[in-house]
This record gives structure tokens, sequence and C-alpha cells, in this order.
């Protein structure tokens, strides 16, 4: 059951893809329109076969896809929108309302991921459409509207939207290149292995740089957990979920803080055209930088 849905939401995503790569074809005006369909295409087959398409195979294709993105040849797809009395009509209109679709997918993917066995992937993707009724229900909008406004807010994400899921694969990568065993090694000649509070500032410090280099959290966690959370941390007789927790929680004040995580920090500024591309991470600075000092007090105090 849990690999049905599963495949059912990755073949959602994967048509979404595939319908933004015929609405660059079919746009005569669109620029680069070729290797933007190209580009969509290639990401929607991925989604929807990608288990079953060998391993080496997708590698290319996904090279592929890094190539038309570093020659400029993914474009954003223009499409026909409403005038602006039409939204602020309907933003009046629905007030706060608005809200509820949120509201919904957060509570939806908490209540699914807490109290069935469908997985974390299952949740936030049921929730998605959980919140996606709601909102078509409250805006009284049609599918084809949906679809058209998914296609258009991926256009303008563009291709930075797979770049989660190649961070995360390149911390794998770190991980079984020892990369751990590395940091593990550099670290050692700057601390001493059984200080309690610099190894605890070094590995929520660490997960932030890290993250800020990698663009995701996750993707930092094993490597810096493996280089300095076991052996300066847990090895002094930390809990290991409790370290482990506020060290993964420190590493998101990294995020804050780079724009390797463009569709936390980059995508906003664009699509509220912020004269500084990097308003978004400037703004968020300083609550990073207490939220990191905060992190390092708790993990001292809770995890020993």
């Amino acid at each position: 059951m849990t690999e049905i849905l599963l495949f059912i939401i990755y073949t959602i995503i994967g048509l979404i893809s595939i319908s933004l790569g015929v609405f660059s074809l079919v746009n005569k005006g669109q620029e680069a329109r070729w290797g933007t369909a190209l580009f969509w295409f290639i990401l929607g087959i991925i989604f929807i076969f990608g288990d079953y398409i060998p391993a080496n195979v997708v590698g290319g294709l996904i090279i592929v896809m890094a190539i038309l993105s570093a020659t400029k040849q993914v474009k954003m797809v223009h499409f026909e929108t409403t005038s602006e009395a039409f939204k602020k009509e309907s933003a009046q209109k629905i007030g706060n309302k608005l809200f509820i679709p949120a509201l919904v997918l957060a509570f939806l993917a908490f209540v699914i991921a807490q109290f069935t066995n469908l997985g974390a992937y299952n949740a936030i993707g049921l929730s998605g459409i959980g919140a996606l009724i709601i909102i078509m229900m409250i805006s009284k909008s049609s599918v084809k509207e949906a679809n058209l406004e998914a296609n258009r807010l991926l256009s303008q994400v563009g291709p930075t939207a797979i770049l989660p899921q190649i961070l995360a694969a390149l911390g794998t990568l770190f991980t079984v290149a020892g990369v751990g065993d590395v940091i593990a090694n550099g670290v050692s000649q700057i601390i001493p292995t059984h200080n309690i509070w610099l190894g605890v500032i070094a590995y929520c410090v660490g997960m932030v740089l890290f993250t800020a280099v990698m663009g995701n959290a996750f993707a930092a966690f094993s490597v810096i957990t493996a280089g300095i959370g076991v052996p300066f941390v847990f090895n002094l007789g930390a809990d290991p979920v409790i370290a482990g927790s506020l060290a993964l929680t420190a590493g998101f004040c990294g995020t804050l803080l780079t724009p390797m995580a463009a569709n936390f920090n980059i995508v906003p500024a664009s699509i509220l055209d912020l004269k500084n591309q990097y308003g978004v991470i400037k703004a968020q600075a300083p609550v990073a930088i207490i939220m990191l000092v905060i992190h390092i007090i708790l993990m001292r105090y809770l995890a020993f």
C-alpha cells in the first residue's frame, strides 16, 4: 500500500513536470523552447519511471538536465494570468480563508506520519493533495486552473526545484566516501576530545556550516554526525536522540543563511521582486545566529 501510494504521488509530480514541458513546446514565443521542454520532460520521466530505469541511465539523464541548466537552456515559461483587479477582488473575497489549506496541510501531514505506517513521503504527498482539494473548494477553481498554477509556479522555481534531491544524494556520496572521517581527523587537531562544551559547539557550528555549503540539513547530518557528533559528543555520554535532534535543527540555522537553499531563500526573493536577491537571507541572519546559540546551550544541558 505504501509503495503504491508513493508511486501515485510521484506520478502526479511527473505528470505536472511533463505538462510544463508541453506548455513550453506549444508556446511559440517561448525562449529556449526545446531545451526547456526537454528539461521538464526528463524530470517527469525520472519521477514516474525512475524505479524501472537503470541507475546509470538516470544519472546520465540528470547530467543532461545539469548541462541544459548550466547553458541557460531552461527558461521560465510564460502563462496568461489574471488581471490585478481580479486578484485583488479574489483576495478580498477569500480573506483569511487562504490560511486554511496551509493549516490542513500541516495537520494532515502530522496525523498521517504519526498514526499510520504510510511513511513521511506519503504523509507529505497526501497532505498536499488534501490541501489542494480544500483550496479548490474555497476558491471554486477547476482542476485545469490548479494544473496551470502548478505549472506556473514550477516554472518560476526553475531548475532549482531539483536541488534538494541532488543535495541529498550528494550527502549520501560524502558519507560513503568517508568525508566524515576526514572531518573528524581535522577537528581532532583543533579541539580536545574530552571537552564537552567544545564538542557541542563544534557539532552545532559544523552542522550550520556544512548545511550552508550543502543547502540541506538532512544531507549534512550524516556527514557531520559521523565526523563530529559521534567522536566529540556521543562518546562523551550525550543522549544520541536529544543531541542528534538538536544537531539537525541547528543545521536548519544554516539553511537560513545560504543561497544554496534556493527554494527557501532565492526563489522567494525572485517571486517578491526584491531588489537584493539575498534580501531574504539578510533578514533571516540575526534569527539564525540567535537560534544557533540557543541550540548549543540546549544540547549542552539537555543531552548530558
